[in-house]
């Protein structure tokens, strides 16, 4: 029991952190907007489970960053990847994307697993209290 509460409480930490980041990622993307075709850009959490993820060195970490860099790259401007977080076994990422089969697809490009792929419908904060 005491574990799932630990997992619970770091989804929700992470989620209450990324808010923040998506926030600012969502007002910098909209107020930068230039054109009248663009389409809209939802949010997703991706859970991929790495063993031993959070043992990963910086080289590790950096060869990983510039594959999913690259592939991104490739795919063009429908999919941004936000940030990611590294715990134990596995590694929590914040992705704008179109739809949920770009997610997937950036996935098998880049080799990385995808387990669980979620749509942000909300974001709250400390400053949602106010």
């Amino acid at each position: 029991m005491r574990t799932l509460t630990n997992r619970c409480n770091l989804l929700i930490a992470f989620l209450l952190f990324a808010g923040t980041s998506i926030m600012a990622q969502k007002t910098n993307s909209t107020s930068n907007s230039t054109t009248t075709n663009q389409t809209t850009m939802k949010t997703y959490l991706i859970e991929r489970e790495i063993p031993d993820a959070g043992k990963l060195t910086p080289a590790q970490l950096k060869s990983i960053s510039q594959t999913s860099c690259n592939v991104l790259k490739e795919m063009g401007p429908k999919i941004q990847w936000i940030q990611s977080y590294v715990t134990g076994n596995k590694i929590f990422c914040v992705y704008k994307a179109e739809n949920e089969e770009l997610i997937r697809e950036h996935a098998r490009k880049g080799g990385f697993p995808a387990n669980k792929i979620t749509e942000i419908s909300s974001v709250i904060s400390p400053e949602t209290a106010k």
